[in-house]
């Protein structure tokens, strides 16, 4: 395990958010200091804390974890079901029949 490509992609997902290592401590509940060390890879970290930096990061363990592996098209379905989970029955069916159209846009687009 590579802690400093793990740390690097917690600040990453970090300031994304833009959020300061004092905030993202304070909401996992762990001192800025450690969210400091974990970021420049000089600290390992408990799955406990891994699983609470990557849901209030909204990204998944995996996406965290990952070195270099090219992703599948699992991948993006499995992003695109984080982006929807959460969301109401009614948001969720206009958001597939968002995704329809735009799929039946672009099969039109390379048909021609």
């Amino acid at each position: 395990m590579d802690y400093r490509l793990l740390g690097a992609r917690l600040r990453h997902e970090r300031l994304k958010q833009d959020l300061t290592q004092e905030k993202l401590a304070e909401k996992i509940e762990v001192s800025h200091a450690y969210i400091g060390q974990i970021e420049r890879g000089e600290r390992s970290l408990t799955l406990d804390t891994l699983v609470r930096l990557a849901n209030q990061l909204g990204v998944t363990v995996d996406d965290l974890l990952q070195e270099s592996v090219e992703k599948s098209n699992e991948h993006y379905v499995n992003k695109i079901r984080q982006i929807v989970l959460n969301r109401s029955e009614k948001e969720q069916q206009l958001a597939l029949e968002m995704v329809a159209l735009m799929f039946s846009h672009l099969d039109r687009l390379s048909s021609d």
